[in-house]
C-alpha cells in the first residue's frame, strides 16, 4: 500500500512531486508518498497559510480552536475510528516500535490535548487567556493583548511517534498560521491531524499545512526559513546550529535541542516494600520509546542508607527490565544504534573489570544494566535500554556529579520524602534541571509544562499594551466631552 503524507490546503496534488520511502517492521511493510513542493509552490503555500490566518484563524475566538482540536483528538482516541486504526496499524511498521507501546502511548498523548488540558495550557501562560481574543485590562492600568505569529515554521524531529502534535497545538492555541516540516522517521501523524482538523473546522484546516523537504536540501528549505516569523525546531544540537545559521535576524528562533535524563533514588524510598514497585516505574521510564526523548533516564543515581542496597535495587531494575522485554520487545536497530550500544556494554565491562561495577544483561539481550559503586559524573549511555546506576552517600552530591551537563539538563526523576524533593529540587534548578517528575512519569510531561524551562505559548506571541496614559488621553477626543 501507498499512503500520502502531508497537508497541503489549496495545492493540486497531481501537480506535485511526490518521493517513495519504504519502511519495514514485524514482517510487515509500507510506502510512504512524501511531498516534494518546487519554489514556486513552497512560496505560494506560504502566502496562502499568512492570508488564511491573518483573514480566518485570528478573528476567531480561542474557544472556537479549543473545541475543533478537542473534536479532534476524541476521534484519533476512539479506537474505531478508520484514522486510529490506521495509525496503530502503520506506526508501528515506519517507527519500529512494538504495537503495543504505540497503541497505549498514543492515548496517554493524546488525551494531553483534551478540552480541560488545552485550557490547562492557556490558564498556564496567560493570567488572562482572554488577550488571545482582545485587549483586556491589566492590573497596572491599561490593556494588554497577545498576537501569535502571522506564520510559523516547525521543523520536527521524529525520535517519538506523534510528537509532532505538540508544537503544533500550541501554534493553533496562539492563531499563528502554521507550517510543519515533517520527520522522514515519523512523517504520518501530523498530516493526519490537521486533514482530521480541516474536516472538522474547515476554515481552521486551510490555516495549516504540512510538508516535507530532504534534510539539508537547502533549495527546498529555503522558502519556508524565509516565509516563517517564527521557527520552532526539534532535533540535535549541531543540525540546529546549523538552521540557525540560516535564518534571517529578525525571524525569532525557538530550538529544542539534545537532553540528558537522570534520577535520584533516596535512600527512604529503598525498603521492601517499594523498591520492587520504584524499579518497575524506573524501567517503564526507560523502555518508552527506547530513551529516545529528551526526558527519558539515561542514569540513576541511587543513595546508599536504604533496607534495599543500591545494588539490589539494580537486580530489581535488570528483572524488570527483562520482564518487559518479553511483552514489549525493543524495536529493530540501525547499524550505528547496534554499534552505539556494544561500544557503551565494551567500555563498561573494561571498567567493571578495575571498579567495583555490576553488568547485568547478556550481549544479545534487549537491555543492559550497569551498577557502580564509585560517584561519577553524569555521561550519555547507548540509549535503547541501556541504563547505568551510580550508588552515593548522599544525594546532596548529585547536583555537582551532573552540572558539567548543564547545557544538556532538562528532566529529572525524583523518589524521595517532600522534604527532601523541595531541597534536591531547588538544588537541581540552580544547575539548569527544568523539569522534576516521578519516576515512571519522567517520559510523560503534564499539559503545559515548561519545556526546557521555557513557556509554551507565552515564548510564540508578542504583546501589544495600551499604557494607561494613552487610554486617559484618548477621553480628551471622545465626542462627550464637548
Amino acid at each position: 500500500m501507498i499512503e500520502h503524507a502531508g497537508h497541503l490546503p489549496g495545492l493540486d496534488p497531481e501537480a506535485l512531486s511526490w518521493r517513495r520511502a519504504s519502511y519495514s517492521a514485524w514482517g510487515d511493510s509500507v510506502e510512504i508518498a512524501l511531498p516534494e513542493l518546487n519554489a514556486t509552490q513552497a512560496k505560494d503555500l506560504c502566502e496562502a497559510v499568512r492570508r488564511n490566518a491573518r483573514a480566518r484563524l485570528k478573528q476567531m475566538p480561542t474557544a472556537r480552536i479549543v473545541d475543533a482540536i478537542d473534536a479532534t483528538v476524541a476521534r484519533l482516541l476512539d479506537r474505531e475510528h478508520p484514522l486510529r486504526r490506521k495509525a496503530e496499524h502503520l506506526l508501528p511498521i515506519v517507527t519500529g516500535y512494538d504495537r503495543e507501546t504505540v497503541r497505549l502511548g498514543l492515548t496517554s498523548y493524546l488525551k494531553t490535548f483534551r478540552r480541560q488540558q488545552l485550557l490547562r495550557f492557556l490558564a498556564e501562560d496567560f493570567a488572562n487567556p482572554a488577550v488571545l481574543d482582545s485587549f483586556q485590562p491589566t492590573a497596572k492600568g491599561g490593556f494588554l493583548r497577545a498576537h501569535g505569529p502571522e506564520l510559523l515554521l516547525h521543523v520536527w524531529a521524529g525520535n517519538v511517534p506523534a510528537l509532532s502534535l505538540w508544537s503544533l497545538v500550541c501554534g493553533l492555541l496562539v492563531k499563528a498560521g502554521s507550517i510543519g516540516k515533517l520527520a522522514s522517521a515519523e512523517p504520518l501523524t501530523a498530516g493526519w491531524f490537521a486533514s482530521l482538523l480541516a474536516e472538522i473546522d474547515p476554515e481552521i484546516g486551510q490555516c495549516l499545512a504540512i510538508v516535507w523537504w530532504k534534510g539539508g536540501d537547502e533549495a527546498g528549505e529555503a522558502p519556508f526559513l524565509l516565509a516563517a516569523d517564527t521557527v520552532m525546531a526539534y532535533g540535535n544540537n549541531a543540525t540546529l546550529a546549523a538552521l540557525r545559521a540560516k535564518l534571517p535576524i529578525t525571524t525569532r528562533f525557538l530550538p529544542h535541542g539534545h537532553k540528558i535524563g537522570f534520577g535520584l533514588i533516596a535512600r527512604e524510598a529503598l525498603d521492601s516494600r517499594k523498591s520492587a514497585a520504584l524499579a518497575r516505574l524506573a524501567a517503564h521510564d526507560v523502555t518508552r520509546y527506547e530513551q529516545q526523548g529528551c526526558y527519558s533516564p539515561q542514569m540513576l543515581f541511587v543513595e546508599r542508607g536504604g533496607r534495599v542496597s543500591p545494588a539490589e535495587f539494580a537486580r530489581h531494575v535488570a528483572q524488570e527490565l527483562g520482564a518487559i522485554a518479553h511483552r514489549h520487545p525493543r524495536r529493530g536497530l540501525s547499524s550505528e544504534e547496534a554499534a552505539a550500544i556494544a561500544a557503551w556494554r565494551g567500555a563498561q565491562e573494561m571498567q567493571a573489570m578495575g571498579d567495583a561495577a555490576e553488568l547485568f544483561g547478556e550481549p544479545a539481550d534487549p537491555w543492559s544494566v550497569v551498577h557502580v559503586e564509585k560517584p561519577e559524573d553524569l555521561s550519555p549511555t547507548g540509549l535503547n535500554r541501556t541504563l547505568k546506576l551510580v550508588a552515593v552517600e548522599s544525594l546532596d552530591e548529585v547536583p555537582a556529579l551532573v552540572s558539567p551537563y548543564r547545557s544538556f539538563l532538562q528532566t529529572s526523576g525524583i523518589a524521595a520524602s517532600p522534604a527532601r524533593l523541595f531541597l534536591l529540587s531547588e538544588r537541581l534548578g540552580e544547575i539548569g534541571v527544568t523539569r522534576i517528575a516521578p519516576l515512571g512519569r519522567m517520559t510523560a510531561p503534564e499539559a503545559g509544562w515548561h519545556h526546557d524551562g521555557r513557556f509554551s505559548l507565552l515564548d510564540l506571541v508578542t504583546l501589544t499594551e495600551i499604557e494607561q496614559g494613552a487610554e486617559a488621553a484618548s477621553e480628551g477626543f471622545a465626542p462627550y466631552v464637548d
